[in-house]
């Protein structure tokens, strides 16, 4: 039998969750470095947003199944998942892949789905959440999230939501509202890393935008002059994606398996 404290280790999951992969640039760090990562951190357990792996917009099917040849469980989406059309039928033939789960019924593909952690008893649900502020319409996300809860009962007692919004406010307030129930409530979409990680008092993680993982040498991702053009002059402008100054935004999560509270959340900004 293990040790007291031996076992408590071995009861924690460690999971990394990657923000916003902004084209090429964030697709080449980490081919480089993410294996380095999974390794120094001891990650049992890999999510990162993709919704903008394709040109800095969308997602391809070309470019998701490189990123899921790498060390990554799963793929979070938010508002530009579906701006690749021809992408929609991958997302129901994939079972790696998610879309906010507040998207309308009969949207293709699905909004959350519980893994099996390698080497560990137990089992983690991923939910994809948008937020409704300043976004398109959609529905309910605190209904949304009241559902999904409700249907996975307690098949999975770890459980991560990728909140993609546009206000601080919303994510706090979604946070507020399923803590003790979520282990972690990560925001994703305004692509800047915050510093307010916390763990709030019932066990949830929670952080503000985990950030982007890509050139920042640019405009959230993009070519800055294009980006002053397109402000300057209130016109469409051609979507090009930066290339240097290339970070990996992320957090760190250990996640007590038996309970699903989280005991501590780390920010990763590398290099």
């Amino acid at each position: 039998m293990l040790p007291k404290s031996d076992k408590a280790m071995d009861e924690n999951i460690k999971v990394l969750f990657i923000g916003d992969i902004v084209g090429e640039p964030g697709y080449q760090i980490l081919e480089d470095c993410l294996c380095d990562i999974i390794s120094k951190y001891k990650i049992d357990f890999v999510i990162a947003n993709a919704e903008n792996i394709s040109d800095g917009a969308g997602m391809l099917k070309r470019d998701v199944e490189r990123l899921l040849k790498l060390p990554i469980n799963t793929l979070t989406g938010g508002n530009h998942t579906f701006d690749k059309i021809q992408f929609n039928t991958f997302l129901d033939e994939s079972n790696n892949i998610l879309r906010p789960n507040n998207y309308p019924p009969g949207v293709f593909g699905k909004g959350y789905a519980t893994f099996s952690i390698e080497n560990k008893n137990c089992s983690i649900c991923v939910i994809n959440l948008l937020g409704r502020l300043y976004m398109r319409p959609n529905d309910c996300p605190f209904r949304s999230f009241d559902k999904v809860y409700n249907i996975i009962g307690n098949t999975a007692k770890i459980i991560i939501v990728d909140f993609h919004a546009e206000t601080t406010s919303e994510k706090y307030a979604f946070a507020w509202y399923v803590d003790g129930r979520a282990s972690a409530v990560l925001g994703t979409h305004t692509h800047i890393q915050t510093a307010d990680e916390k763990i709030l008092p019932k066990g949830t993680a929670y952080i503000t935008d985990v950030g982007m993982t890509g050139p920042y040498d640019s405009v959230i991702g993009l070519e800055k002059l294009t980006s002053i053009r397109k402000f300057i002059y209130g016109t469409p402008q051609k979507h090009e994606v930066s290339k240097n100054d290339v970070h990996i935004a992320a957090v760190i999560l250990t996640i007590d398996s038996v309970s699903g509270k989280s005991l501590k959340i780390e920010r990763l900004f590398y290099p």
